[in-house]
Order: C-alpha cells, then sequence, then structure tokens
C-alpha cells in the first residue's frame, strides 16, 4: 500500500517500518520455516517470487504491510534487518462480502523470531495497528483468522475485546470480529503508545 510507505510507527518496545525489498531475504528465510506456514496458512515461495510479493504488496491498495523491529535492538545496532522480529498486516476486505457498509480490515500478526516471543511484542504490534487502520484507512470493523491450535493468538485476540464469530472445523480456523467504537479506542491509547514518524529508506 503507497499509503504508508513512507512511514513508520514507533512504540514503546517495537518500530513498524514499510516492508522494503532490503528485508525480502530475512522475511524469505523466515517463511522456510514449516511451523510459520503453518500458522499463517502459507505455502513457500522461492526469493525471486518473494521479491514479485514484496512490490505487489506495495502497490496494492488493500494490503497494508508493516514489519516489526525490535527498538531496543534497533537503536543498539542502527541495523533494520538485525532488529526484524516480525511482521502485521491489514486486508481490506471488500464492501460486497460484508453484510453492512462498516468498512472491515482483517488483521494480522506474526512473530517470527522464537526468541522475541513472549515478551509482549506481538500484543504492541498488534495494537499498534489496529490504531493506525482506524486513524488513517477509516476502518470501522476488524475480523481476526487463526488456526484453532494457535492457542496464544486466541488468547490475546480475546483480551484485546474481539469475540469468536465462527469455527471452520475443516480448515482448523477460528474467527474473530471487533466492531470500532470510542470506549475501545481510548482503552488502546491507554494500552500502547504511538508516534507517526517519517520513514526515509536506506
Amino acid at each position: 500500500m503507497r499509503l504508508n510507505e513512507h512511514l513508520k510507527l514507533v512504540g514503546t518496545n517495537v518500530i513498524l517500518v514499510p516492508y522494503e525489498a532490503k528485508h525480502v531475504e530475512k522475511y524469505h528465510r523466515w517463511m522456510q520455516n514449516e511451523e510459520l506456514q503453518e500458522l499463517t496458512a502459507s505455502e513457500p515461495l522461492t526469493l525471486e517470487q518473494e521479491y514479485a510479493m514484496q512490490k505487489s504488496w506495495r502497490e496494492d491498495d488493500d494490503k497494508c504491510t508493516f514489519l516489526i523491529l525490535d527498538k531496543a535492538l534497533y537503536e543498539q545496532t542502527g541495523d533494520e534487518i538485525a532488529a526484524l522480529i516480525g511482521d502485521t498486516n491489514i486486508f481490506l476486505l471488500s464492501p460486497d462480502d460484508e453484510d453492512d457498509d462498516l468498512k472491515t480490515g482483517e488483521i494480522e500478526i506474526m512473530i517470527a523470531e522464537q526468541p522475541a516471543r513472549g515478551k509482549r511484542y506481538g500484543w504492541e504490534s498488534t495494537l499498534i495497528m489496529l490504531a493506525f487502520g482506524v486513524k488513517k484507512l477509516d476502518i470501522r470493523r476488524y475480523r481476526a483468522i487463526t488456526k484453532d491450535s494457535n492457542a496464544r493468538a486466541i488468547q490475546m485476540f480475546t483480551k484485546m475485546g474481539f469475540r469468536e464469530v465462527k469455527r471452520v472445523a475443516v480448515f482448523q480456523e477460528v474467527t474473530f470480529e471487533k466492531t470500532v467504537d470510542d470506549a475501545w479506542l481510548k482503552w488502546i491509547e491507554r494500552e500502547v503508545s504511538l508516534v507517526i514518524e517519517s520513514y526515509h529508506a536506506s
């Protein structure tokens, strides 16, 4: 999505940056991991396909992608690649697929680096992304789909106020939804700090 190509989202412990070509090789290595393929319902791509995917995501008006940096590690090293720990996405869903006029986005989160898990980086990154989607994309409802075996994600979305709306046993998937309201946005503001800054790719 072109809207976020020059923006970074700065939180307390994470920084979200646009997905650039320089990040592709590390992202590609992540996605060779069978556990991550299973959790994200992804098929492995060649490196060439991964570069093409990065470019298409940049140009796609319906997909907003940020990569997640460990803020402390980035501030120590100044190296985005070394500090990369995961990604988060919002897919804008077609109004034709919805029963009402609420603008809906599907939220995704992946903490790919094992040492970064269990440190609430996923929690903070997701809330930052949810707030960004409301402010910049005018999203009024969120949807999240996760594997029914992903207890960590199920617990996280439940704590964030999402409610389960569907289970599909054949795909082993659970769908959650949350309608945006003022009280929820104020809760997010209390939970996380978000500063939107200019991003300049090096």
